[in-house]
């Protein structure tokens, strides 16, 4: 693999690997992973068919232990297509190997394919990058934002993909980061919400609390667009600024 390859070089390299992660969201995995040095840790939570571990391993520095966790069981994938499949997963599995190994990365990732509520005693010690992007559902989505993102390091950074977009992962953020004393919130490219692990006293937790809130407007927007699509009422969604005839993310 090529050195420091430049953003665009990593934009070319995922153009083709189905995935749902927009030109700024996968800028923001690339310059949070290129800020980390040897001997750091970085955990996805589900990665398909690799399109973001490739722009994670490619920003990675030498060093950097990278480990996807996807279980590769053709469930999860979508509204429509939730139930597990074992010959959907076993496709999945072979295109992320080969994307991977495609994009020159797969010697660098650790791929553990079990669910991951199952996979914690597969990572040692602290993670300093977590990015999760796992089952959207309200249980599972709490789940990962709870267990694995005790095991951030203190100043480590949590990405959450589908946050304000999908409802699940909406509700879990609402039943942990909104009122935490532990997570910043940053800021969000698109439905990619970046928090950053901290101390806050009571006064910020409050602060913190509101800038998240103030993204709620964003979520019904894109609940609106996903009924309208569902019921085959694309055209309106441009009334809402949605470009596309896909789900906003």
């Amino acid at each position: 693999m090529p050195d420091s390859p430049s953003f665009v070089d990593v934009l070319a390299r995922v153009a083709e690997v189905e995935g749902w992660m927009t030109d700024d969201q996968a800028r923001r995995l690339f310059d949070r992973c290129s800020r980390l040095g040897a001997g750091t840790t970085v955990v996805e939570i589900g990665s398909f068919h690799g399109r973001s571990m490739i722009v994670l391993a490619s920003a990675a520095a030498e060093g950097v232990d990278l480990v996807a966790i996807d279980p590769h069981g053709g469930g999860d994938r979508g509204p429509q297509e939730i139930t597990a499949d074992q010959s959907r997963g076993d496709r999945d599995h072979v295109a992320f190997n080969t994307n991977l190994a495609e994009a020159e990365v797969a010697d660098r990732v650790r791929h553990v394919r079990k669910m991951s509520g199952t996979a914690l005693d597969d990572v040692d010690g602290e993670i300093d990058l977590l990015y999760v992007d796992g089952a959207h559902r309200f249980a599972p989505a709490r789940a990962d934002i709870v267990q694995w993102g005790a095991r951030v390091s203190g100043g480590g950074t949590m990405l959450i993909h589908d946050s304000f977009s999908s409802i699940g992962v909406t509700l879990a953020l609402l039943s942990t980061t909104f009122g935490s004393a532990r997570w910043r919130y940053v800021g969000r490219s698109q439905s990619m919400a970046e928090f950053e692990r901290v101390n806050l006293t009571s006064g910020q937790r409050g602060s913190n609390a509101i800038r998240q809130a103030l993204q709620l407007p964003w979520f019904v927007r894109n609940v609106v667009i996903k009924v309208l699509l569902t019921v085959k009422l694309a055209p309106l969604t441009r009334l809402l600024g949605h470009k596309t005839d896909d789900w906003p993310y």
